[in-house]
């Protein structure tokens, strides 16, 4: 039997709906994204770190999820928001279902709520706090409670708390319908990648393009990065607010006076 859920905003608004991940209480603030594919993407990516996740897309789940799609070594969301949940999953690559993934990463997800009114309002206010309560004791009064006690994004370094916390190589290619994801070949380009919360495909699409990466922690200073001798040095996006993220800027200064081509997203 579904268990209910709720979804209460720092301004009282509050959505009732059921749940479809763990239970328990998860706070973050809550945007939307107007994606039509991806959810297990969108899930796994670390720049949605401390965030709760709005999909404006009605259907999510039909596919179900596998261990190929990840974009990191984990989920990073704080928790998920859906309008329904299908009753089946149909894909020849599916693994388990996303309730079941939600539930085995320990997400606190609701479903069966209006999510264009929320989408509107989000639009029209802007992300607000917002805490989702799922199981047996939802209780707005505490919900409120735990809003009060998240202070937001602002301020918040959030890239080293998602990086890598060593250096790693990647060659591993982009997927491909034959044989998944296979090591790249005719790798004739250093490139290395400072993590601030990369996902997976950006590293494929380099390795695809002939870059073999060497992905380094946040933190790491700028004369370690130049010793490696890279042709060019890639920033990735990743969560919070950037500035605090002192090292990264003094790093970034460095490298690009000694005119080693800089890009990054």
């Amino acid at each position: 039997m579904a268990k209910s859920a709720l979804l209460v905003l720092e301004d009282g608004t509050v959505f009732n709906g059921v749940a479809i991940g763990a239970d328990g209480c998860a706070v973050g603030e809550v945007v939307f994204n107007t994606a039509m594919t991806g959810y297990q993407e969108i899930l796994s990516d670390p720049s949605y770190c401390r965030q709760i996740v709005t999909l404006t897309y009605p259907h999510i789940g039909n596919v179900g999820t596998n261990s190929e799609d990840d974009e990191s070594a984990g989920v990073f969301v704080s928790g998920l928001v859906i309008r329904d949940l299908p009753l089946l999953a149909s894909n020849w690559r599916s693994e388990k279902t996303l309730q079941q993934y939600l539930q085995d990463n320990n997400v606190v997800a609701i479903a069966d709520i209006d999510t264009r009114k929320l989408t509107r309002l989000l639009r029209d206010k802007g992300a607000q706090r917002g805490c989702i309560m799922a199981g047996d004791a939802c209780d707005v009064a505490v919900a409120l409670a735990a809003i009060d006690g998240f202070s937001g994004l602002k301020g918040l370094d959030l890239a080293k708390e998602v990086s890598t916390t060593a250096n790693y190589q990647w060659t591993e290619n982009v997927w491909d319908l034959q044989h998944g994801h296979q090591p790249a070949e005719n790798l004739t380009k250093h490139v290395v990648a400072y993590d601030f919360g990369i996902k997976r495909n950006i590293l494929r699409l380099l390795a695809n393009r002939g870059c073999r990466v060497t992905v380094v922690p946040a933190q790491t200073p700028a004369e370690t990065v130049l010793a490696m001798q890279p042709d060019g040095v890639f920033l990735s996006n990743g969560p919070g607010d950037p500035e605090p993220c002192t090292y990264a800027i003094t790093a970034i200064a460095t490298i690009l006076a000694t005119k080693t081509p800089v890009f990054g997203i």
